[in-house]
C-alpha cells in the first residue's frame, strides 16, 4: 500500500484565498514535475523550498493554474514520504481541474485519513498521536485544542510507554523465578508483584481521574434547554451563542424543532439544543417537535430548566422540577426584570442552590450562569495546563481494563496463586496499554479509526 502515490484537497471546499492539494509518496516529485512549467526543475531543486510556476495539461498546453509547489522529501515530511503541495486558487473549479490532472498522469486518490495513517505506519506518531489529530481538528474551544494538541506531541503516549516499560521488567522478573526456581524466595516475589502492580495501578488511576473532564473538553456537554412555551428558552441560546440563532417571538410554540448550536462557557464547550416548549397540542408539527424535546432531554449530559419568573409555576413545570431534579440541571429564573410571582421555595427545595436568576431581555444573571455550569462539572477548578488528560474513549476503556487486569494480578499475588498464572494478567494489562499507542493492535481497528478522518488529512 505504500509504495503507490496518493493526492488529495487538504482545503475546506468553496471559495478562499487558497485551495491546497497534497500529493504524498515515492513519485509524488516526479509526477507533480510532468504538469508543472517553471524554472525550477522539482527533481534537482532542495527539500523545504517553495516554487513559482503554472500547472499545465501536457496534452493540450492548457493553463489550467498559477500555482505554489512546496517540495519536502523523505524523511523530513508529516507522512515521512516525499510530499508536494500545490497551491492553487481557492474556489471549486481550479483545484478541482488540477486534481483531476494529477489523478490522471498515477496519482492515487487518497482515503479519508491516509496522510495520517501513512504517518503512523511509517513510524513518525503513534496511533494515540494520530487520534489527537483529527481531536485537533474538531476542537470547538482553546482548551480542547490545548488537550489535544498536548496529546499530539505525545504526552500521553511517554506515560503509557514508562508504564509498559514498568511491566516488561516485571514480567522478565517473573520469567526468571520460573526459569530458576530454586534461587527464589515466594515470598519476596510475591510482595515484589504487589508493590510494583500498586505502582502501575495509582498512575493508571491518575490519568483516569482526567477522563470526565478531558472527555468533555472533546465531545462538549450536549444541553438541553428547556420548559413551557415562551419562558425565554430561544433568547437564552441567542444571549449564550451571541447571535440571533433562533427565532424569537410573543407567540407561545415559535419553536418547533430541536435547534442546535455550540458555545462556549469559561472555555467548556457545550452542545446547546434550544427545544420546542413542553405542553400539551393538537398542531400535528409542534406536537412532533414536543416529542423530539423529550428525546433531547432524556439524552442530555446537563439541562437547562428555564422558568417564568413574573408568573406562578404551572402544574406542567411541577411535573418538569420532578423529572429533572435528580439529572445535572441548573434552573434559570428567567424575566427577572418584571415583578417576581413565582414560588421560589418550591423551586429552591427540589434544586437547592442550584438557581440562577436571570434577565435574558436585559443580558443580566449570564456571568452567573456561566459560573453555576462550571461548578457543576468542575467544582470550579480544571486542570492546568501541564497535565496530561485522557479524553478518547477509546483510551480511557483500555485504561480502564488495564487497570482491572492489574488489580486481578495483585489480588492473585496476595492469595498465593503460582507466578505464571499471575503473569497472564499482567501481560493483559501490558497488551491493553499497547493498543492505545498501537504497538498491538489489530489492522481492522486501525483502518476504522483513521476512517473517521476527512479527506486530504
Amino acid at each position: 500500500m505504500l509504495t503507490d502515490t496518493i493526492g488529495a484537497i487538504s482545503t475546506p471546499p468553496g471559495e478562499g484565498g487558497i485551495a491546497v492539494i497534497r500529493v504524498s509518496g515515492p513519485d509524488s516529485v516526479p509526477i507533480v514535475e510532468k504538469v508543472f512549467r517553471s524554472r525550477s526543475k522539482l527533481t534537482q531543486v532542495p527539500t523545504h523550498t517553495v516554487h513559482y510556476g503554472h500547472i499545465v495539461d501536457p496534452k493540450s498546453g492548457e493553463r489550467l493554474d498559477e500555482v505554489l509547489v512546496t517540495v519536502m522529501r523523505a524523511p523530513r515530511s508529516f507522512t515521512m514520504e516525499d510530499v508536494v503541495e500545490v497551491s492553487c486558487h481557492g474556489g471549486i473549479v481550479a483545484v478541482r481541474r488540477v486534481l483531476e490532472l494529477l489523478l490522471r498522469h498515477g496519482v492515487r486518490m487518497a482515503e479519508p485519513g491516509e496522510f495520517t495513517k501513512r504517518a503512523f505506519l511509517n513510524g513518525r506518531i503513534d496511533l494515540s498521536q494520530a487520534e489527537a489529530v483529527i481531536d485537533l481538528i474538531r476542537a470547538k474551544s482553546d482548551r480542547a485544542f490545548a488537550v489535544a494538541q498536548k496529546q499530539s506531541e505525545g504526552a500521553l503516549s511517554r506515560q503509557i510507554r514508562a508504564l509498559r516499560t514498568e511491566l516488561v521488567e516485571l514480567m522478565a522478573h517473573i520469567e526468571v523465578n520460573i526459569d530458576y526456581p530454586e534461587h527464589d524466595v515466594a515470598e519476596m516475589t510475591s510482595a515484589y508483584i504487589r508493590e510494583r502492580c500498586d505502582k502501575a495501578i495509582e498512575a493508571i488511576a491518575k490519568l483516569l481521574r482526567t477522563a470526565g473532564e478531558g472527555k468533555i473538553y472533546r465531545e462538549g456537554i450536549k444541553t438541553a434547554i428547556i420548559g413551557r412555551p415562551n419562558v425565554g428558552k430561544s433568547s437564552l441560546m441567542n444571549a449564550l451563542a451571541r447571535e440571533n440563532k433562533a427565532i424569537v417571538t410573543d407567540i407561545p410554540g415559535t419553536t418547533r424543532d430541536v435547534i442546535e448550536e455550540y458555545v462556549t462557557v469559561k472555555g467548556i464547550p457545550l452542545k446547546l439544543l434550544d427545544t420546542a416548549g413542553l405542553r400539551e397540542t393538537d398542531d400535528v408539527v409542534e406536537r412532533i417537535g414536543v416529542e423530539r424535546s423529550r428525546g433531547a432531554m432524556d439524552e442530555a449530559d446537563l439541562i437547562l430548566l428555564v422558568l417564568n419568573g413574573s408568573e406562578p409555576l404551572d402544574p406542567s413545570e411541577y411535573e418538569l422540577m420532578e423529572q429533572v431534579k435528580d439529572r445535572p440541571t441548573i434552573v434559570i429564573v428567567n424575566k427577572l426584570d418584571l415583578p417576581q410571582r413565582i414560588e421560589i421555595g418550591e423551586v429552591r427545595e427540589r434544586f437547592g442552590e442550584r438557581i440562577v436568576s436571570m434577565s435574558v431581555k436585559e443580558q443580566q444573571g449570564l456571568d452567573q450562569l456561566e459560573s453555576a455550569i462550571a461548578d457543576l462539572f468542575f467544582s470550579g477548578e480544571v486542570a492546568s495546563d501541564d497535565s496530561t488528560m485522557v479524553s478518547n474513549i477509546r483510551h480511557i476503556g483500555l485504561l480502564s481494563q488495564a487497570q482491572s487486569a492489574l488489580e486481578e494480578a495483585k489480588t492473585a499475588a496476595e492469595n498465593g496463586v503460582p507466578i505464571d498464572m499471575i503473569q497472564i494478567d499482567i501481560r493483559q494489562a501490558w497488551e491493553k496499554l499497547g493498543e492505545i499507542i498501537g504497538d498491538s493492535v489489530g489492522e481492522s481497528l486501525i483502518d476504522q479509526i483513521f476512517s473517521q478522518f476527512c479527506l486530504g488529512k
